[in-house]
């Protein structure tokens, strides 16, 4: 067991702010020593990470998506390799809301101390609502992520972010539901992300994130079928990050809202390249699986990128395209 990083990010990040190097950000009201987060489903509830290193040097965590019922997910064979990335249809497991409310929130908070940002994904409008409502009694969740977008389900998943007027409906209802923050995480597999985004704000969206999966597929040339039990599968990885980082830019000229960068993020080069897009956060997600260590890595080389290339705080170089 690798041993544990000891330190105090609050105190951590004014230092680096002191030394020209300001990597705070602030969403909704909600303030981040840093933009780095890992994102939904390849973190779990920290519990695994918690034994590599401090799980408070992360600007927020973004929990696994909860439904309201148990979820055992897809069938086996469900993570495949490829170039430059990956595939999964993990198909949302996750032990229920009941079990997420009174086991693993309050886990998560013995051991972290900064903004849960608990990720959401149900099967029908009411669905939603219910859960947020449900979840938006925990003190200890700081804001939501409402996954509209997830590649690898049979019912609902990217069918809601795939529609205009599914994904306001969705974010309307999720809005009665709680007065927290409420970020809605789009699929990239749409003929325009920003129409979306525009639906989701007249919905009442305070923040966006993007992008998920992108529905993809490997066949295995001895059995001819799919490597994965399910036909299609959600390809992540660096793969995508150029094409993330177009949705970013495209999303950040459409609305008027802040947004999380998702897709193939790997090093300090990467977050900063998404903030210049237009993210004000973003998540590392498949590179979690790769490198455990790679949140803190990047936490540790971004101020010193910043100080190189002259940037005293991440608000001066955003949506510089």
């Amino acid at each position: 067991m690798a041993e544990t990083i000891k330190t105090n990010a609050p105190a951590w990040a004014e230092a680096s702010a002191m030394a020209g190097a300001d990597m705070r950000v602030n969403l909704c009201g909600i303030e981040l020593a840093n933009p780095v987060m890992p994102a939904s489903g390849t973190f779990g509830y920290g519990m695994e990470y918690r034994e590599l290193y401090d799980l408070n040097l992360l600007g927020a965590i973004v929990t696994k998506s909860v439904t309201l019922e148990p979820r055992y997910g897809n069938e086996l064979p469900r993570i495949a390799e490829c170039t430059s990335g990956m595939l999964n249809s993990i198909g949302l497991q996750n032990p229920g809301i009941e079990h997420y409310m009174s086991e693993d929130i309050p886990m998560l908070r013995k051991h972290y101390h900064g903004p849960i940002v608990s990720n959401v994904s149900e099967f029908s409008v009411e669905g939603y609502a219910e859960a947020v409502g449900k979840l938006n009694s925990l003190d200890d969740i700081s804001m939501f992520e409402i996954n509209i977008s997830c590649p690898n389900v049979h019912h609902g998943g990217s069918s809601f972010g795939a529609d205009p007027a599914l994904a306001e409906e969705i974010t309307r209802a999720c809005r009665k539901s709680t007065d927290k923050p409420l970020f809605m995480k789009l699929t990239p597999n749409v003929t325009s992300i920003s129409e979306i985004a525009k639906a989701c704000e007249a919905g009442g969206a305070d923040g966006i994130s993007l992008i998920n999966n992108f529905k993809a597929m490997r066949i295995d040339l001895k059995t001819r079928k799919t490597i994965t039990s399910e036909k299609y599968a959600g390809l992540s990885g660096p793969a995508i990050r150029p094409i993330a980082m177009r949705m970013v830019n495209e999303v950040y000229h459409a609305v008027k809202l802040p947004i999380i960068g998702i897709g193939g993020i790997q090093t300090a080069d990467d977050v900063l390249e998404m903030i210049m897009a237009g993210a004000s956060a973003i998540e590392v997600g498949s590179a979690n699986l790769i490198d455990p260590w790679v949140c803190p890595q990047i936490i540790e080389d971004l101020p010193k990128r910043m100080v190189e290339l002259g940037i005293t705080n991440l608000n001066e170089i955003r949506g510089v395209v």
